[in-house]
Parts: C-alpha cells; sequence; structure tokens
C-alpha cells in the first residue's frame, strides 16, 4: 500500500462522510515488460477508486472539504480544532502519482458527453461556474450514475395539524419552544424503517469489484439545509443525525435543532457531515407540492416532503364549506431510492408505512406526547360520518356539543394536569372524549351554538374545546358540579371560562415582588425558630 493509499484509508475512517469526490484517485501501477496487467473489472481491494461503505462515497458535502481546505491555507487558526485536525495531512487531488521515483499518468479515458446549451456565435460568452457551484455541479453529474426510482405517496394532514397544535399549546404553556411539521414527519419516516429494513440498504463493492449489499445496524438522518449566503446566493449542507432509529422523540427533537443551530451559526464541525443513509429535504417550506431530489452515491434514498395544503381545485373554497364537506389538508411524500438495492414494493411499503403512524397507528402519537411529557392523550383518527344534507343529523351534534361543554364543567378536573411527577400514564375520561359523543376531529373546524366563554355565539368545536380546556384541565382542577345555586355556578363560569391569560408586564413585575417578599419571610422564619413546626408558605 502506498503512503497515498494509506492516507485514503485512515482520512475515510475519520471522516468518511464528506469526503466524497474530494478522496484522491489511487496510485496507478506500473508493470514490467512482458507481464498482463489484471483485468479492469476486477482490481485488487487496495486500489479501488473508492471506499465500499456507503458512507464514504457521499457527494453531498464534497464542496464543503474544498472551502474549508482553502480558509484552512489563508489562516489555519481561524478554524475549529476539529478541522486544523482533519486538513493536518490532507493533501488535494494530484494530476498524476509517482511509483518507484517515476510519475506515471493514468491512461484517459473517453469522458461522456454532456448536455450544454448551444452557444450562439454572436451571443455572450457562458461564464464560469467556480468554487461551490463547480462543485454541486460535478455532484451533480455523478449522481446520474445511480440508478434511481421514485415512489409518491399523497397523506392525510389533519391528525398531524390536530396534534401538533395539541404540543405546541402545551409546550406555550410550560417550558416553550415548538414542535414543527417537520419534526412529526422525519420522525415517522425514521420509525417507518424499522418495520422496512430495506430501506437502510446501500450498494457497495465486494470483492474483485463485484456488486454489494450492505446492511447497517441504525443509520444516519441528513438534513438538507438551505443556506442563503451574504451575497444572496444559496448554498445546501447536509449535517447527519447520527443514529436517528435509536432515539426517543425528545432526543430526535434535540438533536434535530442541535445541528441545525451550528449550521445557522456556522459552527460547522467535520464530524457533523459523517455517517448519513437516507437524507430529508423539505421543499414544501417554500411551497412545493411534490419534487423528486437527485439521491447521491452512497445514500439509499432521499425523502421529499411536500407543501401542506387544500387539495389544488378546493383552494379557491371557502373555509367553512370546505369544514362542512370534511375536506382536509394533505401534504405529498416522495420516496427516490437506489434500485440496486432497493425495490419498487419495498419504497411503496415504506411510504404506506410513514402513512400509517401519521395516522396514529401502533401509537405514534402516543410515543411522541409520553416522550415530550404531555399529560394528556392524542387526538385519534376517524373518518367523518356527518350528512351535510340532513337537519336531524346536524342538530344531532349541536346537542352532543352542548352534553360534551357541560361534561367539561362537571368533570374537567379529572384529566387537569396536576401530576408534576408523571407517576400515572395520561387516562382520557370517556365523557371528556369528543368520540364518545359521536364527534370526530372533522368537527373541530365546523361551527356550532355555544355558551361556553360567556353570551351565546357561534364558535368552532375546536375553539370551544380549548376554552374549556383552558379553564378546568390545566395545571389548577376546578369542581363545581355540587354547587346548587345557579347564579354561584354562573359567577364561576365567567371567571375561568375565556380568560385573557396573558399578564401585563407591570403586573408580572408585581407577582415577581411578592414572590421574593414571601420567600425573605420564609427565610426568617426559619432562621429564627429553628425545628419549629410551622405550615409553609
Amino acid at each position: 500500500m502506498t503512503t497515498s493509499d494509506r492516507w485514503d484509508v485512515t482520512q475515510s475512517a475519520r471522516v468518511p462522510g464528506i469526503l466524497g469526490a474530494a478522496r484522491r484517485a489511487p496510485a496507478a501501477t506500473a508493470y514490467p515488460v512482458g507481464t498482463v496487467p489484471p483485468a479492469q473489472d476486477s482490481p485488487p481491494m487496495a486500489n479501488r477508486p473508492q471506499d465500499s461503505s456507503p458512507s464514504s462515497r457521499s457527494e453531498l458535502n464534497a464542496w464543503l472539504v474544498e472551502e474549508m481546505y482553502e480558509q484552512y491555507r489563508e489562516d489555519p487558526d481561524a478554524l475549529s480544532k476539529g478541522w486544523q485536525e482533519f486538513f493536518a495531512d490532507y493533501r488535494p487531488d494530484e494530476a498524476g502519482s509517482t511509483t518507484n521515483g517515476s510519475t506515471v499518468t493514468p491512461e484517459a479515458s473517453p469522458a461522456p458527453r454532456k448536455a450544454v446549451a448551444a452557444v450562439p456565435e454572436d451571443g455572450p460568452d457562458p461564464e464560469r461556474i467556480r468554487g461551490v457551484a463547480a462543485r454541486i455541479v460535478e455532484n451533480m453529474e455523478t449522481s446520474l450514475g445511480v440508478p434511481t426510482a421514485t415512489s409518491v405517496r399523497d397523506v392525510p394532514a389533519k391528525l398531524l395539524e390536530v396534534n401538533r397544535r395539541i404540543i405546541n399549546n402545551y409546550l406555550r404553556r410550560t417550558r416553550g419552544g415548538k414542535v414543527s411539521f417537520t419534526h412529526l414527519i422525519a420522525y415517522a419516516m425514521v420509525k417507518a424503517v424499522e418495520t422496512v429494513p430495506a430501506m437502510k440498504n446501500t450498494f457497495a463493492e465486494a470483492e474483485e469489484g463485484k456488486p454489494g449489499l450492505l446492511r447497517p445496524e441504525s443509520f444516519g438522518l441528513g438534513l438538507a439545509v438551505d443556506i442563503e449566503n451574504d451575497d444572496g446566493s444559496r448554498t445546501l449542507m447536509v449535517p447527519v443525525i447520527k443514529d436517528a432509529d435509536t432515539l426517543s422523540f425528545e432526543g430526535f427533537l434535540r438533536a434535530y435543532e442541535d445541528v441545525i443551530r451550528k449550521i445557522r451559526l456556522k459552527k460547522l464541525d467535520p464530524a457533523m457531515f459523517s455517517g448519513g443513509t437516507i437524507t430529508l429535504t423539505n421543499p414544501g417550506t417554500i411551497g412545493t407540492v411534490h419534487s423528486v431530489p437527485r439521491l447521491m452515491s452512497g445514500q439509499a434514498a432521499i425523502l421529499g416532503v411536500g407543501a401542506i395544503n387544500y387539495p389544488a381545485e378546493y383552494q379557491a373554497a371557502d373555509t367553512r364549506t370546505l369544514a362542512k364537506l370534511g375536506v382536509g389538508k394533505v401534504i405529498t411524500l416522495t420516496s427516490t431510492y437506489d434500485h440496486r438495492v432497493i425495490q419498487g414494493a419495498e419504497s411503496g411499503m415504506y411510504l404506506s408505512r410513514v402513512h400509517e403512524l401519521l395516522l396514529g397507528k401502533d401509537g405514534f402519537y402516543d410515543e411522541v406526547f409520553s416522550s415530550l411529557g404531555l399529560p394528556y392523550e392524542p387526538a385519534r383518527w376517524r373518518t367523518d360520518s356527518t350528512d351535510v344534507d340532513s337537519q336531524t343529523d346536524l342538530l344531532s351534534k349541536q346537542m352532543k356539543v352542548g352534553q360534551l361543554a357541560n361534561m367539561y364543567r362537571v368533570r374537567g378536573h379529572l384529566i387537569a394536569d396536576l401530576d408534576p411527577l408523571r407517576q400515572r400514564p395520561p387516562e382520557m375520561h370517556p365523557e371528556l372524549d369528543p368520540t364518545y359523543h359521536g364527534l370526530s376531529i372533522w368537527d373541530l373546524d365546523r361551527d356550532f351554538l355555544t355558551d361556553v366563554g360567556g353570551s351565546t355565539q357561534k364558535m368552532a368545536l375546536g375553539d370551544i374545546l380549548g376554552v374549556l380546556r383552558d379553564a378546568y384541565c390545566r395545571t389548577i382542577g376546578i369542581e363545581y358540579g355540587h354547587v346548587l345555586d345557579p347564579e354561584e355556578k354562573a359567577w364561576i363560569r365567567e371567571q375561568v371560562e375565556g380568560v385573557d391569560e396573558d399578564v401585563p408586564p407591570e403586573d408580572q413585575l408585581w407577582i415577581l415582588e411578592r414572590l421574593n417578599a414571601a420567600e425573605a419571610f420564609e427565610s426568617f422564619l426559619h432562621t429564627k425558630y429553628v425545628g419549629q413546626k410551622r405550615f409553609g408558605l
């Protein structure tokens, strides 16, 4: 093994995921006259052009190596310690290599014809593409060597919307933070690999250059992140969540936000870009409905997430009409996979499993809620059963909404958040579950007459439940069903239903002052009357 070959092995073991095209081609070997060189289709193991590990062949972040290397040459101290160690023995590609003291230039093979536009003789000269953009061109052309196919599936987004709203409302009231649609969809995609493990298979070369298959025990999820540069241009980076399939949802959420924060703050490290097997891209954030992204060499699959919206034929309709008809938003998911090691049926089964998880099958949302410490049960998927042309059906649901509101006033305290130690799993009381009354998630956007929150008015069922849960099911449980005086019950409802939760800054300062005074008085009592029994404030 030559020195250059040894460098290839050690460097790819250190940061395999970002080398890709930046790795050096093996040294050409000079053979004595009269001997027959090995066949080209069965190169020796030490002289293979690339390492067989999938991560070492990834082209996604190869441009980053070149850019960081230029910065290293100008000012090594400007880079982090990890990059300095990486570039300590790094050497860029060279045109030729040396064997036994003589320079041998590999025989050039004819380059494939590229798809280029014809340049008019009287037109402007083409502008040369340089730097990162040139590396992207090279990566895209390299990706053409990967035979791919794409599966597409539309998934209802209604339950995803409802449960995300429940999660974020709880986080807003407690520790802060926010869960995005991408967080939940990405986690469902990771969990779906457990059912269809073929989706993490990668193509590799076996002995004698024969096609091979790698089946990793765990995999990293790459996140395609679009970065806007200072000059207005855009750059794609693909950091990796390591061992994504071993994380709980909370651990996955923390890892996701950690890599995104480092990218935004430009705190880059070589280890961030290695180990990716499946990549997630979300063009839906800019309104793209359906995307078929390119699959880079060394990757098993790349998953695309489209925009969440109503079907195009309904986007001009009134939202009240859509709610009445039970028309919900949908999301288009795509799976572009390496067809050499993943078959179309497997990709289709994989998207079907993602579909099932996003509809709550096998306790997907229960796991998410439990991981985040939510003291509630998630909403459940149920088909709509409303007859929009039947007045009897509409009146029946109106009556059931009134019954549901009364149950929250009487038994809402039974699901209040009164267990900070989480010693018992959350359990929904049957009479507080809308499905018990024949209501479903499709009724949440429909308007009903109600006296919740004050005077009689029309409100969407989702808003009615929000007011009732804020009043009776948060960190204070209120029970007044035993009160017989109607005026007293009406007064209690006025004080708790629909009350503005926002506390002005001056009131917050007053509360803080009173708490500090109480704490000071508590400390005084503890010092003055040591060992005496007393009630704490």
